[in-house]
């Protein structure tokens, strides 16, 4: 097979792919290749037809798909960026070596002087939680039935039970219930909501949705299909205290119970990977262990917001293009490791570059009120802190010592919140 060379390859056509090809197009790079299997662009943004999204980006409410589309509308402005929808990327080395596949274009291989890895996420279904029971039709993940609803049309049952308090499912709560479902309860393992507190408040209070915390699904019943589920509390230990379980007659089960970074691809190049986020281990400029891959979006990290996504995005696409341009000539620079202190559970990026600007993404361990958000000698203030939502902070350069070489992070006073 014959090897071409191309400057940038970005694999993934969604929302981190789109802005940081266009990045990398505005720094002066010639030629781009945005590789995705899905027949659109867009990624998950296309099934997402509620609002909220493009608040502080583009400084306006829009759907998922009008947000894609903003950035889609963009790539005609950029010749230099070409598209492979339809396929595969099925193997990256760690020499940035790229192996493709597709109806079309059958076995390609491409030779790439930089590779942006935006994946984003897969669902985390049923067997990776091993609920009991029997295995009959009707049970979902949360995006599985938002395409089935939103795209393709179909109406998936009449009584849902919502196992996972995700922004997905929450949102799926919602949306079921405007289609004239019943949502019979959502069910959340943890003593507190896994989603951002808007959607809790819009997605579920709302429309009167009842919220189970403490509790999970110890049994799915049926045959042919779902009759119900039996539910049952946990304890602080989070095992199911199976004497006070009940019934929930429902046909339908919709599971939100976490998404899991789309890394194959990164683990097969080589690519250290980061426990806490399970994603690639990034520093301020989205480039990994491996020289001449990047990584941003939610293959990253996982995000709340697709505002952020494409904000990161942009920031790997310009590191590429320096990278493929020969900006960073020179002797090393400055960097400093985050390290996570006292109710931290994870933070993004794990090193820090001096000189280039640097967001903190910083989720919790568990919730907590009244804190203080101290990185190095950057201090906020929060009135809530919870592992649903990220706390999003930007350092100035002044808030780092690059001659300590560690920039610890912490979340310190606080009293615990079940909020």
């Amino acid at each position: 097979m014959e090897e071409q060379v191309i400057d940038i390859a970005v694999i993934g056509g969604g929302p981190a792919g789109l802005a940081a090809a266009i990045a990398a197009a505005e720094a002066g790079v010639k030629r781009i290749i945005i590789f995705d299997r899905q027949t659109e662009l867009g990624g998950i943004l296309n099934q997402c037809i509620h609002n909220g999204f493009g608040l502080r980006y583009f400084k306006e409410e829009l759907t998922g798909p009008e947000y894609a589309a903003r950035f889609i509308a963009q790539l005609a402005e950029y010749p230099q960026i070409e598209v492979k929808l339809e396929t595969m990327v099925v193997e990256l080395t760690s020499d940035r070596q790229i192996i493709t596949t597709s109806r079309r274009d059958g076995w390609k291989i491409y030779q790439a002087n930089a590779v942006i890895l935006a994946m984003g996420c897969r669902e985390r279904p049923r067997g990776a939680i091993n609920i009991p029971g029997t295995r009959p039709a009707g049970v979902y993940t949360a995006g599985t039935m938002q395409r089935l609803m939103n795209i393709e049309g179909f109406r998936p049952g009449n009584r849902a039970v919502i196992l996972g308090s995700g922004d997905i499912g929450l949102i799926m709560a919602r949306r079921l219930t405007l289609e004239g479902i019943e949502v019979a309860a959502v069910l959340e393992l943890l003593p507190y909501s896994c989603g951002l507190n808007r959607n809790v408040v819009q997605c579920l209070e709302d429309f009167n949705i009842p919220l189970y915390l403490s509790h999970t699904v110890v049994e799915v019943c049926g045959e042919g299909r779902v009759t119900g589920v039996k539910a049952a509390p946990v304890g602080p230990d989070r095992c199911p205290i199976m004497e006070r379980s009940f019934m929930i007659d429902c046909d339908t089960l919709v599971l939100s119970v976490g998404l899991i970074p789309e890394n194959e691809l990164s683990r097969e190049a080589g690519v250290q990977m980061e426990s806490s986020t399970g994603g690639p281990r990034i520093d301020s400029g989205c480039r990994t262990s491996v020289p001449g891959i990047f990584a941003c979006g939610n293959v990253a990290h996982v995000h709340d917001l697709v505002d952020d996504v494409s904000e990161e995005s942009r920031i790997a696409g310009k590191a590429a293009a320096a990278y493929v341009l020969g900006a960073q000539q020179g002797s090393e620079p400055n960097r400093v490791k985050v390290e996570p202190g006292r109710n931290i559970r994870s933070v993004t990026p794990q090193e820090i570059v001096a000189g280039e600007p640097t967001v903190l993404y910083i989720r919790a361990a568990f919730p907590e009120r009244d804190v203080i958000v101290a990185a190095g000698r950057h201090r906020s203030k929060h009135r809530i802190v919870t592992p649903g939502e990220t706390v999003r902070i930007m350092l100035h350069p002044e808030d780092v010592d690059f001659s300590a070489g560690v920039l610890p992070v912490a979340i310190e006073g606080g009293v615990e919140s079940n909020a």
